[in-house]
């Protein structure tokens, strides 16, 4: 094979953002001093859902998974020192989109900057929300409007922003086969450009079409994920030329950034994911034709926590040796012409293409959302299965489990903890802002953008306005819910027991025999407090407790802890199951605890899973909660077992 020059190394980036919006900016400038070449800001749940810092939900949430951000002067807190003119910045945003770039654009306008020369991408996938982040607020027509309102104005406006980055990201995280995730994320992208399309004069829509670019999960599997992201730049040309015409190969080239799987990093011997990370990675480098634009990639110790900025350091390393000490960006691509590669390509696009062509059949990615939700869950339970019952191999899970205690795991726990005070000191300083804005000009600005929502225009003029004039977060999204209404997505856990029932006899009896002693089927009440949207683990405990027989709740996620008290007293529940993972178990706990003891529900005994470091867990049990369960409890039928158990009154009289 011949040397050829040296292509340009992707955008090199670490997922960041947490605590305030000045301790991320000290972390995003010193990332770029050690070479980081764009910036990925991650907001907490708060910003994401719509809500400010000091709403009931937001308790506990702010500022753990990213960065809380509630208003121009937050924005501009963030992006301190930075001259957004010359940065390309991701921003992992979706339901808050238009209001986040809104307020990225008047930061901008702050600087000086020419706002049609900045660079980046809003991810403003609200579908994918639906089906596994659930960082949704409306339902998805209006909210799919709103991405097309983000793409319309962007185009005319800030025309080297990327609109929208289409993310199978989180499909993979929920379960999907490569074919689904290939099928939905284009469906997706399909049904944006048919929104799209009567927005623009026909000439410049390929343009708009060249601006759509899409967020990547890649795997262990990493020969076939490869291949996926080949199928998934033949699928994309295919499309972009056979049902849209787009005749220039420029606007049909399949841009992506990408963050490899985070499913699949394990708590136990945290250490071997640096392998596994590394691994992920070549599956979006090695093949020229299908390089990823931008990557990210986690750290190490994800599945324990808060990464600290050392943890994000090593994983920016791995990239920048990648780009800079290997041959790699010297070569053609590696795989043209591979008779193997060829056809597991082959393969992957039949797959995706009959997927796709029994979407269309439904309407398209929004009439089938309930639909892929229960694939999504469906394929879930299969992967789950298959690693339980060792057919899928986790080394330090389910094999080679003989460890040494792990040296990167020191006496911090091996990550960041953020400071229980932090979210006070961020409802401080919204109160001060909201004391030192002028009321009249948030009242005209927020009377306008309702007058925008209600009438159907594109609402991104009336939104840079309201960021301009001081309006929060909160009051922004308080006006998409007023005019358009809230939505709870589908659970993809229907009623009816599935076929997956080999190997539940044992437990499908001890449920029967403890129902007969309770006099009724026993209840299980699966909920998730907080705003945390990652339902994978709720899903797949009510999934299997469904099938053991037990009689179960699961209503979704984004319960606050009255709503799910309520529930236990109206359903009669033997015992509850709490899911977190957004680190704010603590004080969610805490607050459902002392709510079940006031409603003289006490009795009812209590198990959480998350990623709790064992103080938490211990912190935990002292609430009163009955068992605690982590990443490393895999083993699903044992948690079934303990559900039983704590349900027996002939265990509880024993005790």
């Amino acid at each position: 094979m011949t040397a050829r020059t040296r292509d340009n190394p992707w955008l090199i980036r670490t997922y960041a953002g947490h605590s305030t919006a000045t301790a991320s900016n000290a972390l995003y400038r010193g990332n770029l001093a050690k070479g980081q070449t764009g910036l990925s800001v991650a907001f907490d749940l708060p910003t994401q859902t719509g809500y400010d810092s000091d709403h009931v939900l937001a308790r506990g949430e702010v500022g753990k998974v990213g960065v809380p951000i509630c208003h121009l002067g937050d924005m501009a807190t963030l992006f301190d020192q930075i001259p957004l003119e010359q940065m390309n910045t991701s921003m992992t945003i979706n339901a808050t989109a238009p209001w986040l770039l809104a307020l990225y654009i008047a930061v901008a306008e702050q600087q000086g900057a020419d706002i049609t020369q900045l660079q980046g991408t809003v991810q403003n996938d609200l579908i994918k929300e639906y089906l596994s982040r659930g960082t949704y607020i409306c339902p998805p027509k209006p909210s799919l409007a709103m991405i097309a309102d983000v793409a319309e104005y962007c185009y005319t406006n800030v025309p080297k922003w990327n609109p929208m980055n289409v993310c199978s990201y989180h499909l993979q995280e929920a379960g999907a086969t490569p074919e689904q995730e290939l099928a939905f994320a284009l469906a997706t992208a399909i049904s944006v450009l048919d929104e799209l399309r009567p927005r623009v004069p026909e000439d410049d829509f390929p343009v708009l079409v060249g601006r759509i670019s899409f967020f990547v999960n890649a795997g262990i599997r990493f020969v076939t994920e490869m291949c996926k992201m080949r199928a998934f730049v033949d699928l994309w040309d295919e499309i972009c030329e056979t049902r849209y015409g787009v005749s220039d190969p420029k606007y049909r080239r399949f841009r992506y950034g990408v963050q490899v799987n985070s499913l699949g990093l394990t708590e136990q011997q945290p250490e071997n994911n640096v392998y596994r990370i590394l691994i992920e990675m070549l599956a979006v480098t090695l093949s020229k034709k299908a390089r990823a634009r931008a990557v990210q990639l986690p750290a190490w110790n994800e599945a324990l926590g808060l990464p600290r900025p050392w943890d994000q350091q090593w994983s920016m390393r791995m990239q920048q040796i990648m780009a800079y000490e290997t041959d790699l960006l010297e070569f053609d691509d590696l795989f043209d012409g591979n008779p193997a590669v060829d056809a597991k390509v082959e393969e992957l696009k039949a797959g995706a293409r009959a997927e796709l062509a029994n979407l269309d059949a439904m309407g398209g990615a929004i009439a089938a959302i309930d639909y892929m939700k229960a694939r999504l869950v469906d394929s879930n339970a299969d992967r789950v299965n298959r690693i339980e019952r060792g057919e899928t191999v986790v080394v330090g899970v389910n094999k080679y489990t003989a460890s040494e205690p792990s040296p990167l795991v020191g006496a911090d726990g091996g990550i960041m903890v953020v400071d229980p005070a932090v979210e006070q000191d961020q409802i401080a300083r919204l109160d001060a802002w909201r004391a030192g804005r002028d009321a009249a000009a948030v009242k005209a600005a927020l009377d306008d953008l309702r007058a925008a929502a209600s009438a159907g225009r594109n609402v991104m003029p009336a939104s840079i306005a309201a960021a301009k004039a001081g309006v929060t977060t909160g009051e922004w999204a308080g006006v998409m819910r007023a005019v358009h209404g809230e939505y709870r997505g589908p659970t993809g856990v229907s009623a009816s027991v599935s076929n997956k029932t080999e190997g539940l006899d044992e437990i499908r009896a001890a449920v029967d025999a403890v129902s007969d002693r309770l006099g009724r089927r026993l209840k299980f009440l699966v909920g998730k407090p907080g705003l945390d949207g990652h339902s994978n683990g709720a899903e797949q405990i009510a999934f299997r407790a469904r099938d053991c027989g037990m009689d179960i709740t699961y209503d979704g996620i984004r319960l606050t802890p009255e709503e799910i008290i309520a529930t236990a007293r109206a359903q009669g529940a033997h015992v509850i199951g709490l899911s977190i993972l957004s680190g704010s178990h603590v004080p969610l706990i805490a607050d459902v605890m002392e709510r079940l003891r006031g409603a003289g529900l006490g009795h009812i005994p209590v198990m959480v899973g998350g990623i709790i470091p064992d103080e938490d867990a211990e912190k935990l049990k002292s609430f009163g909660v009955a068992r605690v369960y982590t990443p490393k409890d895999f083993e699903l039928n044992t948690i079934m077992q303990d559900v039983v158990s704590l349900a027996d009154p002939k265990e509880f009289a024993a005790e």
